[in-house]
């Protein structure tokens, strides 16, 4: 049985100046394919309001449902270490709520949670998490929970002004306790300047090249989900039409009475 990677496995990995990867999953199936095929790091990420609720955006999930899919991936996993995605609202209205909130995470099954943003009371509770045994990981850049205060969809670091004030960002998250920190939609040149600039792994999500770790949400690169692709998600299948083509030949199948043949009766 594969060693199971640990905050310590990717510091190393860092270190050594060797590249990780990180997908997400939603379910017990999915995330076993996934760590058999020997990405890293999976995270049960919030995207799943989207890609297999129908939500319209992030931050309609709440902590109840994480909790429901985070165990699914958790028992998936063997090797990968497994992140869960804290949804809006279950950690930012105070501190013992959101420790309590996190902890269930880490209950059932996650080894470490992810927090987006960075002010005084996100690195407080970094600290917090840290000091009872939950490793956190920071996430900055464009942060998808404040799409409503950000205007959107935006690329964030686009000035030199901005690209400073995310090192400082990835600084402060490294100093509370944050063993990596993703950076969402930001330009290369930022993503490089941050993953020099901190001692922790830095995982690109649309962050460009230099970074120590990318991530993609799973949907995207099976080609499953339809509705959107980001232009930093590449394609590496169509679940879309496979899924569209074996439905309507079982339903042709059913009907025509081809299924099921004399194999597949008792």
């Amino acid at each position: 049985m594969a060693k199971k990677v640990t905050v310590k496995t990717l510091t190393k990995l860092k270190e050594s100046g060797e590249k990780f990867s990180a997908l997400t999953a939603y379910d017990y199936s999915t995330a076993k394919y996934i760590d058999e095929a020997g990405v890293d790091l999976i995270l049960v990420g919030d995207s799943l309001a989207m890609v297999a609720l129908g939500y319209e955006n992030t931050n309609s999930i709440g902590v109840e449902e994480m909790a429901i899919f985070t165990k699914a991936v958790a028992k998936g996993a063997s090797r990968a270490m497994v992140v869960t995605d804290m949804p809006f609202m279950s950690y930012t209205i105070d501190i013992p709520s959101a420790l309590t909130n996190i902890g269930n995470m880490v209950k059932l099954g996650a080894n470490a949670v992810k927090l987006e943003g960075c002010n005084d009371y996100i690195l407080e509770l970094i600290k917090r998490c840290t000091q009872m045994g939950v490793p956190v990981m920071g996430h900055i850049g464009f942060t998808p929970q404040s799409m409503n205060t950000i205007g959107g969809y935006l690329i964030q670091g686009k000035t030199e002004d901005a690209v400073q004030e995310i090192i400082e960002q990835a600084k402060q998250l490294e100093q509370a306790g944050a063993f990596s920190v993703v950076l969402e939609m930001v330009p290369e040149e930022c993503g490089k300047l941050v993953t020099e600039a901190i001692n922790i792994p830095t995982i690109s999500c649309g962050a460009g090249r230099y970074c120590d770790a990318q991530i993609l949400v799973c949907d995207d690169i099976f080609g499953k989900y339809s509705e959107f692709k980001p232009k930093f998600a590449r394609k590496y299948g169509d679940m879309k039409s496979l899924i569209l083509d074996c439905a309507k030949q079982y339903d042709q199948d059913v009907k025509t009475g081809e299924f099921p043949s004399e194999n597949e009766i008792f």
